[in-house]
């Protein structure tokens, strides 16, 4: 009998995907890993849209009248803050989870937009740092290939204290990816399973965070700006302490942001989704009256320039893409469909990213996959789709007569739902009523 059959019912709380989880679990005995982030359905900013300018206020002429997208990050305290030419970065994905040649792409694309690429946990790699104008470089709490000597080669340093398909928890890299590259990288042995640490070892609050700030600041001289990376969860006071040790830029990370792996679990049942957590970070900056003088980067299932203005409208300063950078190389492509029904999934399915088996060669570390990317040819796709989204966004920032991403207000945003209307703390659509205002 099947679904379709006559009186049979499926169970809203034990559904076959559940059932069959609960077999798998039964009968291997561990929890599952997977990469990509959150997959449940989340308020998301599909549940929020503009107010087009037309009577009361009067869009820009496209084709006569400028609107910027020009950002500067870490203007704070930094000698050298970064001047990017749009506010669409490219989000930490290490070398070990990607291969060589993707981190080149990516590299290769961010820098002909004129924006910046980071590098992961791992350490950088001579292809990334060849390739990218601007290259952040990320300190873990796993230190993975961590060198002081690469710190004082990067443009920014990014502190990371959560993320948002995990915070609290840590990633994973399994054996089959430890090649002898990654594990001389990492300082690793070859061929075996790494949990990365979920809190850094030297600190273990806001004083010590102040200290480390610090000892960054003097290895390179203050001339580069330090970054926080907070996992969306308790969003207000994270941000007000970040700001306090000393940050000058905050990255923001949403419960949609990918991961190369991690327990199901963690992905779908912890932290809160970027729509909820982006006002509350705004919230905090507001209060010690450092909003736009620290600034915002928001990352999680960022997608179109729809989503790149919507944030902007909410009070970031950038956003940062990981997932979506991906799928531009080619991740995910139906040209490999074939290889991906091999192991079982489809085009659009693929999330084991952990297997290192990607037959696009993005996140693997077996030569012949890899050579399946050419780095050149990735680069031009991923600055075409960053190209594509800040038209986009452009082009709803000019509907709503703004001649820069950064004018753009909640006042130019209404909510489709009570819960985006909530989250988003702007009216729902045909009302001034904001749920839950005071």
């Amino acid at each position: 009998m099947t679904k379709e059959s006559p009186g049979l019912r499926e169970s809203a709380t034990f559904t076959r995907d559940v059932i069959a989880e609960i077999h798998r679990a039964a009968e291997t005995g561990i929890y599952d890993i997977r990469g990509f982030g959150a997959k449940r359905v989340l308020p998301n900013f599909d549940d929020l849209l503009f107010l087009g300018a037309s009577m009361s206020r009067y869009p820009l002429e496209g084709y006569r009248e400028r609107c910027e997208t020009d950002v500067v990050l870490g203007n704070r305290f930094a000698k050298n803050p970064l001047h990017l030419d749009i506010p669409i970065t490219i989000a930490g994905m290490s070398f070990g989870s990607l291969s060589a040649q993707a981190k080149e792409a990516l590299g290769r694309g961010a820098s002909e937009v004129g924006t910046s690429t980071t590098t992961g946990d791992g350490g950088m790699t001579p292809e990334e740092r060849g390739q990218s104008k601007h290259l952040v470089y990320q300190c873990l709490p796993s230190r993975y290939g961590m060198n002081p000597d690469d710190l004082r080669k990067a443009d920014a340093i990014e502190v990371v204290l959560g993320q948002g398909a995990k915070p609290g928890g840590g990633g994973m890299l399994l054996g089959q990816k430890i090649t002898d590259r990654v594990a001389k990288m990492r300082t690793l042995p070859k061929g075996i399973d790494q949990r990365s640490a979920c809190r850094h070892p030297d600190w273990t609050g806001p004083d010590d965070l102040t200290i480390k700030i610090q000892e960054l600041r003097e290895i390179t001289d203050w001339k580069v700006p330090v970054y926080i990376k907070i996992g969306a969860s308790r969003t207000y006071f994270d941000t007000m302490l970040a700001v306090k040790s000393g940050a000058d830029v905050i990255v923001l990370d949403g419960m949609q942001g990918g991961t190369a792996a991690t327990q199901e679990v963690f992905i779908e049942h912890v932290g809160i989704p970027t729509l909820a957590a982006v006002p509350q970070a705004v919230e905090a900056l507001n209060e010690l009256g450092m909003h736009r003088n620290v600034q915002l980067i928001v990352s999680g299932g960022i997608r179109n320039g729809a989503d790149v203005a919507k944030c902007m409208a909410l009070g970031a300063d950038a956003v940062s893409i990981g997932t979506a950078a991906l799928i531009a190389l080619g991740c995910n492509h139906p040209k490999w469909q074939t290889d991906y029904e091999e192991m079982g999934t489809a085009a659009g399915y693929y999330d084991d990213y952990q297997d290192g088996r990607d037959p696009a060669g993005i996140s693997t570390q077996d030569p012949e996959l890899a050579a399946r990317l050419d780095p050149v040819v990735g680069g031009r796709k991923l600055a075409n789709y960053l190209r594509v989204m800040t038209l986009e966004a452009q082009t709803l920032a000019r509907a709503c007569g703004k001649s820069h991403l950064h004018n753009l207000e909640p006042e130019d945003l209404v909510a489709l739902t009570i819960e985006a209307a909530a989250m988003a703390r702007v009216p729902l659509a045909g009302t001034n009523w904001i749920p839950g205002a005071k």
